[in-house]
């Protein structure tokens, strides 16, 4: 018993060990922008950790937040906070579910997920499950397309995400990326083409199951990738705040360092003005796709709005999803929920 407690003490002090230095690296560029936080702000910041969150160490995010709107809000939720007490307490190992990419189908409809096919545990299968011999593959995977996306279960910020073509498909080379899914690469609604015509831009939307049994929209923000990238990467994105009554893109997107940007840096298109097509769609898509996985209370979803106007369901997060960016451009986002409260029966 002393040993798993010396395990868990470590694992926690490396875990906020990481946050910190991530959060002090972000508040510094940051900083490098618009100048020193201001004292008030940082100890604000840390009379409202320890005062709300029990301990000072959850201050970093606050930080952070409170650059980035340059005053104080009460009822923002540390993103280490979220991780050690929101995530255990409102999603368990259900959240976990959503690294394995093969289950989407199973949980949602089939025409808003792009699936085409899956290899899992040394099978190929179809999106309905059904076994697919290895010479048919190929067809099946490009049948409607020259290209195809793959992600690897578990892949995170954009790691783990292959293009593949037809005529240099492998089918015993494929195998090697391990168990994941296979999907139509979409062609992006136009508006989205303006910002970036090599990779598909996603929307990230984070929903909230409340007690009553309702769920909400609480944040979302437009992701778009850089010239030179194949797909969107955390390493390089540009994430732009999304309003969430007009669908409209605020005028300040963000780069990956958090520095503040008016428009595309490769193709100079701006931000300010672009209204989200089909976004009242996008909305009530991911409230009806969340009633269906009720055991998780919060989720990320990243959606795609194609040149059709359709709206494709990408991927979903029921993890460590990400609130930090939303909390600091959009929040307070969850300040009703009583997360605040939850460390004192951890």
């Amino acid at each position: 018993m002393k040993k798993i407690f010396w395990i868990k003490k470590f694992s926690d002090y490396r875990y906020h060990l990481i946050h910190r230095q991530r959060a002090k690296c972000i508040l510094n560029n940051i900083e490098s922008q618009k100048g020193k936080l201001d004292p008030s702000l940082i100890k604000l910041s840390d009379e409202y950790a320890n005062d709300v969150f029990g301990w000072r160490g959850y201050a970093p995010w606050l930080y952070v937040y409170s650059a980035i709107s340059q005053c104080f809000k009460e009822g923002w939720i540390p993103d280490n906070y979220y991780g050690k007490v929101v995530i255990p307490a409102t999603k368990r190992e259900y959240g976990k579910i959503s690294d394995l990419k093969a289950l989407a189908s199973k949980l949602f409809k089939d025409d808003l997920v792009p699936d085409v096919c899956y290899y899992v545990n040394g099978l190929w299968l179809s999106n309905s499950y059904e076994v697919i011999r290895g010479e048919k593959i190929k067809d099946i995977l490009f049948k409607d397309s020259g290209k195809v996306v793959f992600k690897r279960d578990c892949s995170l910020q954009g790691k783990g995400v292959f293009i593949l073509d037809r005529i240099s498909f492998d089918p015993k080379t494929t195998k090697h990326l391990g168990n994941g899914v296979f999907q139509i690469y979409i062609k992006q609604h136009q508006l989205f083409e303006e910002f970036v015509a090599n990779s598909v831009s996603t929307l990230r939307m984070t929903t909230i199951l409340e007690d009553s049994g309702c769920v909400s929209l609480r944040a979302c923000y437009l992701r778009v990738g850089l010239n030179a990238d194949t797909h969107v990467k955390s390493s390089s994105h540009i994430r732009i705040p999304v309003d969430l009554a007009k669908g409209e893109l605020d005028a300040k997107g963000y780069l990956a360092n958090w520095l503040v940007v008016d428009k595309h840096p490769d193709t100079k298109t701006i931000f300010k003005g672009k209204k989200i097509p089909s976004f009242d769609k996008c909305i009530s898509t991911v409230l009806n796709l969340h009633k269906s996985i009720p055991f998780i209370r919060c989720v990320g979803w990243d959606v795609v709005v194609d040149r059709n106007n359709n709206v494709k369901v990408m991927e979903w997060n029921g993890g460590h999803n990400d609130i930090k960016f939303s909390e600091a451009t959009q929040g307070p986002c969850f300040a009703d929920l009583g997360w605040e409260r939850l460390w004192r029966n951890s």
